[in-house]
């Protein structure tokens, strides 16, 4: 088992690894194996980057985010509506005007239906990656779907391809389109991947994560 110090050095390294991410501004902290993050960054984008980073390394149980973003040359908050919107606009997965977007001191809303998970979490991606946004609220519904009545071995094959080993130590509960995973998997990373495996299935409408992370 890694030490605290182990990790927070493997964590650090994990961040100068990234290219995206402005290490020197960013502070880790360790106590039995959740990551706290302290700092300002530049975008939001090198926020979630930076969350994701400390998510690789093997040994983080949780990790707290405390970063504050102040982007340089501040944009007006119509700017960034416009490119958010245009954004979404033109990527091929999203359906054009299913989004609407609402920005307030460069904080995004978005807002609107969708026909699938997966859409409601990449709509969130496409505008977190823009220029000017400090965070972000992903109020998009999911339009009513019927959940097919075979869905929890779907879910379940759909682990196993993505992660065979890891499979074998979740369990799958689905009720009236929202799945709730448990056990047990090895990384955040891991977990990350089961939790998003399960957006893509059809009739799914949330999901509630009770997996944890094995120290």
């Amino acid at each position: 088992m890694k030490t605290d110090h182990q990790i927070q050095k493997e964590v650090s390294e994990e961040l100068d690894w990234d290219p995206s991410i402005d290490a020197a501004a960013i502070g880790v902290e360790v106590n039995e194996g959740i990551v706290t993050l302290n700092g300002h960054l530049g975008s939001y984008a090198a926020k979630l980057a930076a969350e994701r980073a400390a998510e690789r390394v093997a040994g983080v149980r949780a990790v707290v985010v405390k970063l504050d973003v102040h982007p340089p040359g501040a944009l007006a908050d119509e700017s960034i509506a416009a490119a958010a919107r245009e954004a979404l606009q033109w990527h091929v997965h999203i359906p054009p005007d299913a989004v609407m977007v609402r920005v307030e001191r460069g904080w995004v809303t978005l807002s609107g239906e969708v026909n699938w998970g997966y859409q409601k979490r990449l709509a969130e991606r496409t505008v977190g990656q823009l220029r000017g946004v400090v965070g972000l609220v992903n109020n998009i519904r999911l339009n009513a779907t019927a959940v097919p009545p075979d869905i929890e071995r779907r879910i379940e094959d759909a682990l196993k391809r993505h992660a065979a080993r890891e499979a074998h130590h979740i369990t799958v509960k689905v009720e009236r389109g929202t799945a709730t995973l448990s056990g047990e998997v090895d990384s955040l990373a891991d977990r990350r991947a089961a939790v998003g495996a399960v957006w893509s299935a059809p009739g799914i409408s949330a999901v509630i994560d009770q997996l944890e992370t094995r120290p």
